[in-house]
Order: C-alpha cells, then sequence, then structure tokens
C-alpha cells in the first residue's frame, strides 16, 4: 500500500469518524439517551397496539359494519388531539414537562392494560374499544406538546435537530419492529397479551424518565396561570411569520399528503388488483420499504449541521415529488421503489418543521407553539382521511396520491417564499436556560441534499 493510499484511508476514517459522531452526537447527553431508550421500548409497544387494535375491531363488528368501526375508532383517537392539543400546549408553558409526561404515560399504560384485560376476560364490547380510543385521544393531545417541547429542555438548541431526527428514526423503526412482534404474539399467544405488552412498555419511559437528573435539564421559567393564553399562542404563531408559515405547510402536508393509511392500500386493491392475501402483503411491502427510506433520511439529515428554512423546503418539495412518483408508477415494484424516496423526505420535512418551530419559539410560548405543530400533523388526519377516501374511490387511488402531491409541493413553495424574502429563526435568549445561539441561519447553511 503507497503512502498517498494510507493517508487517503485514514481521512475516511476519520471523515466516517466525524460523520458518526455528529448522527449521534445528543445520545451523549444522559437524559437524552434515556428518553431515547424509553421511546424506543414504548414506541414497539404502541405499533404493536395499533395492529392489534385493527384485528380487534375485525373480530367485534360485524362483517357489513367493519369499515364504519374502524374509522369511528380512528376518529375517537384522533379527534381529540385536533381539538384538545391547544389547551395541551397551555399545560406544557405552565407546568413542568417531565410531571406532565410521568401523569400522561402512566394513563396511557393504563390505558393499555384495561383493554389487554378485557380482552383476555372476554368481556370487551365494541362501546368500550370506543371509549378507551377516546381515552387515549385526550391523553395524547396533553402528552405530545409536553413530549416534543421536553426535547429541547433535554439537548438544549445546539443538539435540538439532532435530536429530534434520531427521534424520528426510532419512530420508523418501531413501525417496522412492532407490527412484526404483534404478528408473532397473536399468532402463538392471542390479542390480549399484546395490549398487555404495550401497557407495560409505558413502564420503560417511566423508569428512564425517573432516573433522569434535573439538575441537567435546560428549563424555562413557567408561565403563570392567567386569562387569554390561549388566544396568545394563536396570535403569536400567527403574527411570527416563521411560525406561520412553517404551520401553514404542516396544515397542507399533515391533512392531504400524510395520508398514506388510506391511499395505499386504496392503491394496492384497485390500482394493483389482486387477492386480499396480495394486497396485504403490497400495503405492508409499501410501508416497509417507507419506513427504511425514513431511516435512511433521518440518519443522513442527523450528520448535517442544523435545519433550515432551505432544509425544509427542499423536504417538502422532495416529499410531493417523490409521492408523484408513486402515484405514476406502473408497477408495484416501482411504487415500492418509489415510497422509499417518499420515507427520506417525509422524515426530512416533519423532523425540520419541528426542529424549526422549536428554536424559533419564545421559551414562554414553546409548548402552545408545537402543540399547533401537533395539531397540524396528527389532528388534521380527521379532516383529511376522508377526503383522501373519498377522491380515491371517485377518481382512483392515483388521484388522491396526486392531490397529496400537489399540497406538499405547495408548501414548498411557501417555504421558498421564505427563502427568497430571507426569513431567518429569531434568536431568543430571554428566559432561555440555554445560552447558546439558536443554529437555525439562513442561505449557506449544509442542507439534507
Amino acid at each position: 500500500m503507497t503512502t498517498r493510499t494510507r493517508k487517503a484511508a485514514r481521512s475516511a476514517v476519520t471523515s466516517l469518524k466525524k460523520q458518526t459522531h455528529r448522527t449521534f452526537s445528543s445520545l451523549k447527553l444522559r437524559n437524552y439517551r434515556l428518553y431515547f431508550i424509553g421511546q424506543t421500548i414504548s414506541l414497539c409497544g404502541t405499533w404493536m397496539q395499533s395492529v392489534t387494535q385493527a384485528l380487534l375491531v375485525l373480530t367485534l363488528a360485524g362483517p357489513n359494519d367493519v369499515g364504519i368501526a374502524l374509522g369511528i375508532v380512528m376518529g375517537l383517537q384522533f379527534a381529540p388531539v385536533l381539538v384538545l392539543a391547544p389547551f395541551g400546549g397551555v399545560l406544557a408553558d405552565r407546568f413542568p414537562k417531565r410531571r406532565i409526561l410521568f401523569i400522561t404515560q402512566t394513563m396511557a399504560g393504563l390505558l393499555a392494560l384495561t383493554l389487554g384485560v378485557l380482552v383476555a376476560t372476554g368481556s370487551i364490547r365494541v362501546w368500550m374499544l370506543y371509549l378507551l380510543a377516546f381515552g387515549l385521544g385526550v391523553v395524547n393531545a396533553i402528552d405530545n406538546p409536553a413530549r416534543q417541547t421536553f426535547v429541547h429542555e433535554m439537548v438544549g438548541r445546539a443538539q435540538l435537530s439532532n435530536a429530534v431526527m434520531l427521534n424520528s428514526i426510532t419512530v420508523n423503526l418501531s413501525r417496522v419492529i412492532g407490527p412484526a412482534a404483534a404478528g408473532l404474539v397473536v399468532a402463538q399467544l392471542g390479542l390480549a397479551p399484546c395490549f398487555i405488552i404495550n401497557g407495560l412498555s409505558f413502564g420503560a419511559v417511566l423508569v428512564c424518565l425517573g432516573m433522569m437528573r434535573d439538575g441537567e435539564l435546560r428549563r424555562s421559567a413557567p408561565v403563570k396561570a392567567a386569562k387569554g393564553q390561549l388566544r396568545e399562542g394563536f396570535h403569536y404563531a400567527w403574527n411570527t411569520r416563521i411560525l406561520r408559515d412553517v404551520l401553514i405547510m404542516m396544515v397542507l402536508i399533515g391533512t392531504l399528503t400524510y395520508e398514506f393509511s388510506v391511499s395505499l392500500p386504496l392503491l394496492a386493491h384497485v390500482t394493483f388488483a389482486g387477492p386480499a392475501s396480495q394486497v396485504a402483503a403490497g400495503v405492508a411491502t409499501l410501508m416497509a420499504v417507507m419506513g427504511v427510506g425514513a431511516v435512511i433520511g433521518g440518519l443522513v439529515a442527523a450528520g448535517r449541521h442544523g435545519a433550515t428554512v432551505r432544509a425544509l423546503t427542499v423536504g417538502a418539495f422532495g416529499f410531493g415529488i417523490s409521492v408523484l412518483l408513486v402515484a405514476v408508477s406502473p408497477t408495484l415494484e416501482w411504487a415500492s421503489l418509489a415510497m422509499g424516496v417518499v420515507g427520506y423526505y417525509s422524515v426530512i420535512f416533519t423532523s425540520y418543521s419541528n426542529a424549526l418551530l422549536q428554536v424559533s419559539s419564545e421559551p414562554r410560548m414553546r409548548g402552545r407553539v408545537m402543540s399547533l405543530w401537533t395539531m397540524a400533523f396528527v389532528g388534521m388526519t380527521v379532516v383529511g382521511a376522508p377526503i383522501v377516501g373519498w377522491i380515491g374511490q371517485v377518481a382512483g387511488p392515483r388521484c388522491s396520491l396526486v392531490v397529496g402531491a400537489a399540497a406538499a409541493i405547495v408548501a414548498g413553495f411557501v417555504g421558498l417564499d421564505m427563502v427568497r424574502s430571507h426569513v431567518r429563526a429569531p434568536i431568543v435568549m430571554s428566559g432561555d436556560t440555554d445560552s447558546m445561539p439558536a443554529i437555525v441561519s439562513e442561505l449557506g447553511q449544509e442542507g439534507p441534499a
């Protein structure tokens, strides 16, 4: 081996080490490392319950009522997030977020265990499932804003983008592991153990929260209770351009683009028609490849310097164009390949929108701002799913995907207008215990692609 070759090899190894260090840098912080472990375990359990819950509906509802029952369960689970998330944001600004998470994670675990016991004893009825789904929706409406902003308290501004990206990787890995584990457990032990395992998985989160070092949290001063704080949050988000525009982008994509649970089954069943077993396998393939693409996108973006409006805009355009590729794919195999690209850009868009909103918000308003992100991303499913389903039924699944792609591309133009206007995330230091400057600057920063 020549001297030049050895130097090139050493340089490559050094570069790889630096990239790996950047990619997993937030895991060096003990509190976030604990949070990451707890969330990984809990999210696998959550996806186990999600799959098993659909199977439970199939056993409880009559053959002519299955579709309606599934729609009701999903509606009851997501509607509270759409309506109540802003109130959850107010609570996140008023009270210690770690304390809120102790309560919400305990409640979510108890709801899952209750469902498991009811199924195991044969006492479960459809109305009970509806009630428990609604209860979980209420818990999530309070939990989500606190959980999103708690990441900032654990890692601070400098590591926020990296931590959000790693969290997205966890979500997508659990999306693959959880359903696979559910399939094995259901085949061997039945439905009830899946719910019980999910309930117990929340214990991992509680243990990790309890092990955190309180003194290492970068807390902002809690907001004192006062009238009009909910209205103040809406007013602040609307009158701060970067917050307003990022939220508009998220509403467009959360309502019409992220409805894959509706559009992909229609695509597999209607466009690539086949027996029921092939349809199920086709949907599983599409979602699995999307998950792999999302993991790759998260790893790549986690190694970048930080979230920027330009990177968010690239993510929106890439998301829209890749969904359009799925819509025009001639075969299921080509659609699956395109879904890998969809996953790549989807995780970039959602993670960068999350990070940009947090670093652009005043500490006292952060919970309320992130509650609006939760509404746009999670809650708008209640609005978008029926629209996308109707378009798919009337005009065909390809058209429903084209509508979703168009929404993402329109969101990209909203971001492009911010780039052209040189919109920056403001550096807000007042009242924030983290003294590091905001990592969000504009033109010239490294983007995701």
